[in-house]
């Protein structure tokens, strides 16, 4: 900015995009000091590189504000966790794997294990037996992006939502909604 720039000779735009042309910085800081303004190197890696007469602390209010919009838009992901036990019931798996379910298709990423208490750690067949039940469970609707692994005491996968699963499951369900209306209307008749 102003007088940190080395490049002998720079490309100068005005604040609305209007094209100066190729100067020596000397004249370009002049011109600025004229408006009122700085003048400030936008492309330092042009051959010559690019400055632009603004008001550099607007410039800076302006970056801050772009890169806040590019933030908000940004999706980010949660990792939702899911633990089961090696005696979970019946009833408690399919609470547990619906809740998985809806967290996948609400585009989260889900982590479920099985903790092992105490001598519970002997009965790792039967938590692989678990989470491959979950597999299935959630194939509709997931992919496994981290296979099943023990970590310490835990035994987990990671599932991500699977969108191309998805779009086929709307197109069936979609599919099928006319067929099964024609069906009504033709028994009906």
């Amino acid at each position: 900015m102003n007088e940190a720039i080395r490049a002998p000779k720079v490309r100068v735009i005005t604040d609305d995009g209007q094209q100066l042309g190729v100067m020596s910085v000397t004249d370009a800081l002049s011109q600025a000091q004229g408006y009122g303004v700085d003048l400030v190197e936008i492309v330092p890696k042009a051959n010559p590189p690019v400055c632009k007469i603004i008001d550099f602390g607007k410039y800076r209010y302006e970056l801050t504000k772009r890169e806040k919009l590019q933030r908000k838009h940004q999706q980010t992901t949660q990792v939702k966790e899911i633990r089961f036990h090696v005696s979970t019931d019946e009833h408690d798996f399919l609470f547990k794997a619906r809740h998985a379910r809806q967290f996948l298709e609400d585009g989260q990423k889900v982590k479920a294990g099985v903790l092992f208490k105490g001598r519970e750690i002997t009965y790792q067949d039967q938590g692989g037996a678990l989470l491959r039940r979950l597999i299935e469970f959630l194939d509709e609707v997931a992919k496994v992006e981290q296979e099943a692994r023990m970590e310490g005491r835990m035994m987990s996968v990671l599932f991500a939502p699977d969108r191309s699963k998805k779009k086929t499951q709307k197109q069936v369900s979609l599919n099928a909604s006319p067929a099964k209306a024609q069906e009504t209307s033709t028994q009906k008749g």
